[in-house]
């Protein structure tokens, strides 16, 4: 898919607090799978605001965060100094023109939600070559269908599904990204992952946060931190919407938090 600017306009601000986290296993398994003892490189593609990128750093000597978009490399940035963390640098680029923009070798190179906004395949194979022997690419993200859903700690859940009729309302019924529509995969990660020279992947789920509570405020930015609800594409009427998904929320919850359950982490392991 051509990497279209807008694509993320106006939602990097969003993004850190408006994601729900990884499990706090993650690096605990990753370090366990690839032996990571604080010496490689790490590479962290389509990294955003560095969600990935911060929380890895340590496992390596090295890492690198690279994003096409200028303002998500500036929150990583931001998140990194926040932290005192001085080993990562941030490269402003797309995932396609690896690996003249970021060469290897790294021991692992990760995708955070990010894999499918690339050309998967080619892509792969790029980092293929750049990745040492005994290393990995790996893919990270939340994964809910057909996992066990823990008991509700007590608020309730966010009402995604009235929340996205109340998109549809501002923005139509056609999901947009940009100045078009969301990619569309030909293959799923697993089977653009299996055709490449990796072979297929080791599929691993670490537990989510069963106990995850979320304010309203980071409700809103999670929907804005998306590319089909980026502050952009509302126009003028982005502070409406707000409003509106405000009170909607105000009226689910009058203590003004919910539960969120994304589900458990899905780790998808390619082994080079």
């Amino acid at each position: 898919m051509r990497y279209d600017p807008s694509f993320y306009e106006g939602a990097a601000v969003h993004y850190r607090c408006g994601r729900p986290p990884y499990s706090p296993g993650l690096e605990a398994l990753l370090a366990d799978e690839l032996g990571l003892d604080g010496s490689g490189r790490l590479l962290d593609v389509g990294c955003g605001p560095g969600v990935l990128t911060v929380r890895l750093a340590h496992l390596f000597e090295t890492a690198i965060g690279l994003d096409p978009d200028p303002a998500m490399i500036a929150e990583g940035r931001r998140a990194s100094q926040e932290r005192d963390i001085a080993n990562i640098t941030w490269i402003q680029a797309v995932a396609e023109k690896l690996p003249a923009v970021a060469p290897g070798p790294y021991r692992l190179v990760t995708f955070g939600q990010s894999f499918y906004w690339t050309d998967e395949v080619r892509v792969a194979e790029a980092v293929y070559d750049m990745v040492e022997p005994g290393g990995a690419l790996v893919l990270v993200g939340h994964h809910a269908e057909g996992r066990a859903v823990p008991p509700s700690p007590g608020p309730p859940r966010i009402p995604h599904d009235e929340i996205e009729a109340l998109v549809r309302k501002y923005l139509g019924s056609t999901k947009r990204a940009g100045q078009s529509a969301p990619p569309v995969q030909a293959l799923s990660l697993e089977e653009a992952l299996a055709s490449t020279r990796f072979g297929a992947p080791q599929v691993i789920f670490v537990p989510g946060i069963p106990d995850l509570v979320r304010d309203a405020e980071s409700v809103v930015s999670g929907y804005f931190s998306m590319s089909f609800a980026a502050p952009h594409l509302f126009g003028d009427r982005a502070e409406e919407f707000a409003g509106e998904l405000r009170e909607l929320l105000r009226e689910r919850s009058p203590d003004g938090v919910f539960w969120d359950w994304p589900g458990d982490t899905e780790v998808m392991l390619a082994r080079k």
